[in-house]
C-alpha cells in the first residue's frame, strides 16, 4: 500500500504549512531519513524527512502552495511496488519535458520568465516567481542566495521596489497618485504568530523590570585569553557568557526557571536556555539546552551551529522548544539597555545590551573597564521583585569572578 505524506505538525502553535519548495521530484528513489522538501511553517523554513524509503509518486501540494496539518501533500511507493513505481516515472518524465514540446501550451511565457541574454532562464522557485509577479519585480534583477543561486521567497521580500521590471515594450499607463502610506509588506507567516504571540504575552502576563549594570572588565578578559587560546574557529561570543552564567544563576532561582499554571508553578527539572536569533522576516529562538551543565566551548560551538541553521532554514523541532529561559542581546548592534518580552510559557527573559569601554570605581579609584546593563523582564504571578533582583545580583557576580564560568 503506499504511504501518504502529509503535512507534518513542525511546531507547537502551527495549525497550516506552506510548501516552500520539493527537493525530490515523482519517481525519485527515497532513503530514509532523506529531505524530500522544504517547509515553511508559523517560526522557520524547515526541512522535512522521509520516515520510509521507497519512489516518491504524486506530488499533490506544489511549491509555494499552503494547506492545513495532515493534509496529504505527495504519496510515497514501497520498495516492491513496482507498478506505482513506473507509474511514478512517467509522472516525472512527464515534468521535466520541455514547455515547448506540449502541444498543448499555448500561452507565451511572461516577462518574469524570460531567460537571461545568452545565461538561460532565470532559476526561481514557483513561490518566488508568484510574489515577483505580484509586486512587479523582475527577477533578472534579484540575486538569488538558494542553492546554486536559486531565487527563493525570501530574496524576493528583500528586493527593493526600484528593482521593479520595466516593460520592453511601453504601454501608456496610467501614473498613480503619490501615497503617504508607502509600500504594503505583508505578514509573512511566521510574523503573523510573533505578533499574535506578543500581544498575548504583554495583554495576560503582568510584566515588570529590573535593570543592573555588570563590571565586564574581568569576563572580558577571561575571553580574550580562552579565544587566543581556542582560535577564531572556536571562539567565545559574549553572548556566550551570559548563557553560561543565567544557567548557573537559575540552578540557584528555580522559581525563574519556571512556567505560570493555574494549579501552581511549574519548575522544570532542565535548564535550557533560549537564544534570541534575527531573520530577515522574523525572530526564532533555539536552544541550548542542559546548558548548566555544559562548558563555554560546547556552548559557543552549539550557538554557532543553532544560528547557521536557524538562518539557512535547517532547524529541527527539537532545536527551538523545550526552552526554560531566554535571551535577547542587541549588544552587537549598540543598544546600550532595552527590555524585552516575555516568550510564554517562561516567566523571565534577560535583555543584554552592548559591553563599552568606560570608567569604572575599583578599590575607590577610577579606572577604565568594561560595563554592561542587562533588564530582567519578569512575570510578577510568579516571579517577585526580590527573586529578580536576587537572579541578577547571582548573574553579576558570576560576570565579575568569571573563573566560576569554566568550571
Amino acid at each position: 500500500m503506499p504511504v501518504d505524506i502529509v503535512m507534518p505538525r513542525l511546531s507547537d502553535t502551527m495549525t497550516e504549512g506552506t510548501v516552500a519548495r520539493w527537493l525530490k521530484k515523482p519517481g525519485d528513489h527515497v532513503a530514509k531519513g532523506e529531505v524530500l522538501a522544504e517547509i515553511e511553517t508559523d517560526k522557520a523554513l524547515m526541512q522535512y524527512e522521509s520516515f520510509e524509503e521507497g519512489t516518491l509518486g504524486e506530488i499533490k501540494v506544489k511549491d509555494g502552495e499552503t494547506v492545513p496539518l495532515g493534509e496529504t501533500i505527495a504519496v510515497l511507493y514501497r520498495a516492491g511496488e513496482n507498478g506505482q513505481a513506473a507509474k511514478a516515472e512517467e509522472q516525472r518524465a512527464a515534468q521535466e519535458k520541455p514547455e515547448s514540446e506540449d502541444p498543448r501550451k499555448t500561452e507565451a511565457p511572461t516577462r518574469l520568465e524570460e531567460p537571461h541574454a545568452g545565461a538561460g532562464r532565470v532559476r526561481a522557485s514557483p513561490l518566488a516567481r508568484r510574489l515577483a509577479a505580484e509586486r512587479g519585480l523582475d527577477l533578472r534583477n534579484i540575486k538569488g542566495t538558494g542553492p546554486g543561486g536559486r531565487i527563493v521567497r525570501a530574496d524576493v521580500e528583500e528586493a527593493q521596489p526600484a528593482a521593479a521590471s520595466r516593460a520592453a515594450e511601453p504601454a501608456p499607463v496610467p501614473t498613480p497618485a503619490p501615497s503617504a502610506e508607502g509600500e504594503l509588506a505583508p505578514f509573512t507567516g511566521m510574523q503573523a504568530v510573533i505578533a499574535r504571540r506578543m500581544v498575548e504575552s504583554k495583554s495576560q502576563i503582568p510584566h515588570f523590570y529590573v535593570t543592573t549594570a555588570i563590571d565586564m572588565t574581568a569576563a572580558m578578559r577571561l575571553r580574550a585569553d580562552s579565544n587566543a587560546y581556542l582560535g577564531k574557529e572556536a571562539a567565545i561570543s559574549v553572548n556566550d557568557l551570559f548563557i553560561k552564567a543565567a544557567a548557573l544563576a537559575l540552578r540557584k532561582f528555580p522559581d525563574i526557571n519556571a512556567s505560570y499554571t493555574e494549579r501552581g508553578i511549574q519548575r522544570h527539572a532542565e535548564i535550557n536556555v533560549g537564544n534570541a536569533v534575527a531573520l530577515p522576516r522574523g525572530l526564532v529562538v533555539p536552544v541550548i539546552r542542559n546548558a548548566d551543565k555544559k562548558t563555554l566551548p560546547q556552548i559557543a560551538a552549539e550557538s554557532r551551529a543553532l544560528a547557521e541553521k536557524a538562518r539557512s532554514g535547517g532547524l529541527a523541532l527539537a532545536d527551538y522548544e523545550g526552552g526554560t529561559f531566554s535571551i535577547s542581546n542587541l549588544g552587537m548592534l549598540g543598544v546600550e539597555e532595552f527590555a524585552a518580552i516575555v516568550n510564554p510559557p517562561q516567566v523571565a527573559i534577560l535583555a543584554v545590551g552592548a559591553v563599552a569601554e568606560e570608567p569604572v570605581v575599583r578599590d575607590g579609584q577610577v579606572v577604565p573597564g568594561f560595563r554592561c546593563r542587562v533588564t530582567l523582564s519578569a512575570d510578577h504571578r510568579v516571579v517577585y521583585g526580590w527573586d529578580a533582583g536576587q537572579f541578577l545580583q547571582e548573574l553579576k557576580k558570576l560576570l565579575e569572578q568569571p573563573f566560576s564560568l569554566v568550571y
